[in-house]
């Protein structure tokens, strides 16, 4: 019996751990592309009118920004996950 309990725990904890990375992983795909495909082609007539480094928003986040912005998802992300595996005792040692 108390097998069992520990096997239904266990696949909770897994499906729970699973859906928080899901979660993640699609927030942090919809934020890369709302800046990437969104600003930098979508919206970029709407944002031209303002400057960043001698050129327009939408330049910048077409160029640049959408990179920053990837980088800064994927720091995000490992520290997410870092703390999310500990939270559910998968942590690396």
């Amino acid at each position: 019996m108390a097998d069992q309990t520990q096997q239904t725990k266990a696949a909770e904890d897994g499906a729970g751990y699973w859906s928080a990375n899901i979660r993640i992983i699609t927030i942090s795909l919809i934020i890369w592309a709302l800046v990437s495909f969104g600003f930098g082609i979508l919206l970029r007539p709407m944002i031209s009118g303002i400057a960043v480094g001698g050129t327009d928003l939408g330049f910048w986040f077409a160029q640049q920004g959408s990179i920053i912005v990837f980088l800064a998802l994927i720091f995000f992300y490992a520290w997410r996950m870092n703390k999310l595996d500990r939270e559910y005792g998968v942590e690396e040692d």
